[in-house]
């Protein structure tokens, strides 16, 4: 698996250096200002700018909505930094071909199982560390629809609606989601939760 944070291993470094890249291409294939992307996005302009130029890596948030703003999963971001749409065998993902990226602020890490242009499916794996949390944006959900299903630790899952609708979930557990809202998942126990999500563009 390649793995993208920032970390100080070089692979890691490269991987991040290719997703900066990745993000620089989109904004320039649409014609795009930094200022243009963040006012999309709804990130300030000097973060595009940190983020382009490697100097800062972006957390979870922040790449969910560089990713909705190109009308792009973060699964579609991340596989377009790995060249992904050109491998031979799309239809195959190896294990060793699975890349991964670290939100540097929460250690959330989420390892891209399955995504393919040609396939309306995609699969991901998470893992929160143990007392983390983290609010995705409502733009992240816009155009897919989600089925969570935990395979190990407790998750806590709040939908951010009037009222706000929490589902505590345990190993085993299902749940399906995609109403378009901020999504807070928040692991509430002592050890790691992992958690698979199968997401279908609408």
């Amino acid at each position: 698996m390649t793995m993208i944070s920032n970390s100080c291993d070089g692979a890691a470094e490269q991987a991040a250096g290719r997703l900066a890249r990745q993000i620089t291409a989109e904004r320039e294939a649409r014609g795009w200002t930094q200022a243009t992307l963040a006012g999309r996005a709804g990130v300030s302009k000097a973060a595009v700018s940190r983020i382009e130029r490697g100097e800062m890596s972006p957390t979870a948030v922040t790449l969910l909505r560089l990713a909705g703003a190109f009308d792009l999963t973060l699964a579609g971001l991340l596989l377009r930094a790995e060249g992904a749409g050109a491998r031979e065998h799309e239809r195959l993902s190896r294990a060793a071909q699975q890349p991964g990226w670290r939100d540097p602020d929460t250690g959330y890490t989420r390892r891209q199982l399955f995504a393919a242009p040609t396939h309306p499916l995609e699969a991901a794996q998470v893992t929160l560390p143990a007392g983390a949390s983290v609010t995705l944006p409502a733009g992240s959900y816009a155009h897919i629809a989600q089925l969570l299903w935990v395979q190990s630790g407790e998750l806590r899952l709040t939908e951010r609606r009037a009222p706000d609708l929490t589902w505590d979930l345990a190993a085993g557990d299902c749940l399906g989601f995609g109403t378009p809202c901020d999504v807070t998942f928040e692991n509430p126990a002592g050890q790691p939760c992992t958690y698979a999500v199968f997401l279908a563009r609408r």
